[in-house]
Formats: structure tokens, sequence, C-alpha cells
């Protein structure tokens, strides 16, 4: 399903108070990016139990219930797990990754609220969330019929709201400090292959691997749990920073010459992450047109250019980083700043074609 209108986590409580409690509620939205946690809170903070039903786990009779004769007739005694007696929450996670049986079974609990002879009780609320078949994920179509009983609600992750929640639960530093300086790498979206990407959820098992070694936790170590739960280019860039903060290593010394770039091959990833920094420097400190250019721009732009050499000298390939285009294909450093770049280091301007 497409979104034509996506919110962020915040908003989510806000709908779902408005919504859930008249309508059954459908979330959307990528892996990793909070949708069961947000229900699980909701339902808590409404004093409401949130019983999970995950539809992959699912057979029709786990829902339908077994057949019983009572008075010489058959009837079918819905789950435990779903027939209560008080009001409760129910989360049909993954509803779209369940087979069409099961969720033809799933048609009347959703509308009616009932299932055989049992109906939820009144103050019961029906919440189903699933990812999309673009987010290379498990997703079966969804019925007309389906689709139909259900208000969709297309959730995104936001690294804004993140934060502040990252804040409350004590998520390590160092991940809360790297997210705030590139909210960009809170989220990547699911590769086509078999690894590892970054993901709300994900930069939270990497701050519980943090947490759990402690200070004795060694580079080597990093690299693999960083390398274990996040983008590869994401986790070099936090490797990087992770080194920064370590031995206090940073972008503005080497700007300023009272330090180098690190020339060791075990510094490689220090080296992409300064790269990247000083990337997002000139983005934010050279002005888009070239008669908008002070005295500070030009400092900054012969800085820049001097730098780009001694970084072209230890690689190409990470100076190449630095005035390469965004994923679109569009430059990212002004025009005029990369037609100087031609001029004066044309190896490296060659390298990026």
């Amino acid at each position: 399903m497409q979104a034509a209108v996506s919110v962020t986590p915040a908003r989510i409580p806000e709908l779902l108070l408005g919504l859930a409690t008249v309508r059954p509620v459908f979330i959307w939205g990528a892996p990793g990016i909070g949708k069961s946690s947000l229900v699980r809170a909701f339902a808590d903070s409404l004093g409401l139990e949130c019983v999970s039903l995950i539809g992959t786990q699912l057979a029709p009779e786990d829902l339908i219930g077994v057949p019983q004769i009572r008075d010489g007739r058959s009837v079918f005694c819905p789950p435990e797990s779903i027939a209560r007696d008080e009001p409760y929450c129910l989360f049909l996670d993954e509803l779209n990754a369940a087979t069409p049986d099961v969720q033809k079974a799933f048609y009347s609990l959703i509308l009616d609220r009932r299932i055989g002879g049992y109906e939820l009780p009144t103050g019961s609320l029906v919440i189903g969330a699933g990812n999309r078949a673009t987010d290379s994920a498990l997703a079966r179509p969804i019925a007309s019929a389906l689709v139909n009983r259900l208000t969709h609600i297309h959730l995104e992750a936001s690294a804004t709201d993140w934060l502040t929640w990252a804040a409350g639960i004590g998520i390590h530093p160092w991940i809360t400090d790297y997210l705030t300086d590139r909210p960009d790498h809170l989220w990547s979206k699911p590769p086509r292959t078999e690894e590892p990407f970054s993901t709300p959820r994900s930069w939270h098992m990497l701050s519980d691997a943090l947490h759990s070694f402690g200070p004795a936790l060694d580079e080597d170590t990093l690299k693999i749990v960083a390398h274990g739960t996040l983008t590869p280019a994401h986790a070099v860039s936090f490797c990087g920073y992770a080194k920064i903060v370590r031995n206090e290593y940073g972008i503005e010394a080497i700007i300023k010459g009272d330090a180098s770039w690190p020339r060791r091959l075990e510094d490689r990833d220090l080296l992409y992450y300064l790269a990247d920094a000083f990337r997002g420097r000139l983005v934010k400190e050279l002005p888009a047109s070239k008669e908008r250019v002070g005295a500070a721009g030009r400092q900054t732009a012969y800085r820049a250019k001097s730098l780009l050499v001694q970084l072209a000298e230890i690689s190409v390939e990470v100076a190449q980083t630095v005035i390469a285009n965004d994923a679109d294909g569009q430059p990212v450093l002004p025009a005029w700043f990369l037609v100087e770049a031609a001029r004066d280091m044309p190896r490296l301007v060659e390298a990026r074609q």
C-alpha cells in the first residue's frame, strides 16, 4: 500500500486515541521503526492490557477456536488469549503477513468485534500493523474487503521523535550524540540482500551491546557489533565517530591545522567519518552562488581545496566522497567550488566521474 500521507511516531498516540477507540486501525511502516512498541505504549497509557497475535504464527483455528458439543450442537470456543471478560487492546501484528485463510478469520473480529459467539468487551480496541511489500519484508496482499474494514495510518521514522524518546530510557550517549549530528542515519531502506540495515530498533540493539560491554569494549569488538546491527556505511561512520570520542580527534582540529588526516590503514573508518564531517561543514559554509562569496568564504574554499589535496594523497576514494553527488545524482557542493576543484585537482574530479 502506498502512503499518501505519513506521520511521525509523536502523532500516533493522538491519532489512535481518536480513531482506535471507535474503529479498527492498521499501522503501516518499515521494519524496526517502532510500530509494535507504540501500540503497546498506547494501550498501557489507557490502562489496557495489550494482547499481541502474530499473523505469521497463526492458523484459522487459533482465532475461531475448536468446536465443542453443547446441548447437542457444536459451538466454537475462541482461545483464552482472545476470549476475555475485561476490555483490552487486541494487537494484530504482521496482519498482512498472515495467510489468506487467517486474514479471512479476522474479518468479523475486526469489523464486528465478534468471533463466533464471543464479542469483545465494551471498551476494547483492535489495532493491526504490518510492513509494506516495498520493504523487502514478508507481506501478502490484503483483500479489498479487509482493507475497507480498517483505517490506515502510514508511519515514518523521525530522528527528532526517536532522540526525545531515547533520552528518557538511557540509550548510550555515543548513539544519541552521533544521531544528533547524523539524523539521516537513523533509518535506511531495507536492502534486497540479506544484510543488516539501520533502524531505530537496530540502534537500540547497538546501544544495549555498548552498555553490556562497557568501557572495556575494544575497537575490533565495536566493529563486529556495529556491522552486525547497522547499514555497512553507517557502521563504518559510527566506528569512526567512536574513535573520535575516545581520542578527542575532530574535524575542527584538522580544519584549523592543529591535526592532520589520519594515515594509518587501521584508521580508515575514522578517515571516512572525518571526510563525511568535512563534507557537511562545506555544505553549511560555502554559499550556493560565487557572487555571494565573501572573504571568509574564499578563505574556506582555499583551505578546503588544500585539505582535499592532502586527503587525496592518502586515499583518492575517500577524498572523492567529499565532492560526490547525492543518491539522486545531484551535486551537493556548490557548482562554482566543483569547477575550481576540477581546475586544481583534475585527478580527483576524474575519479568522481
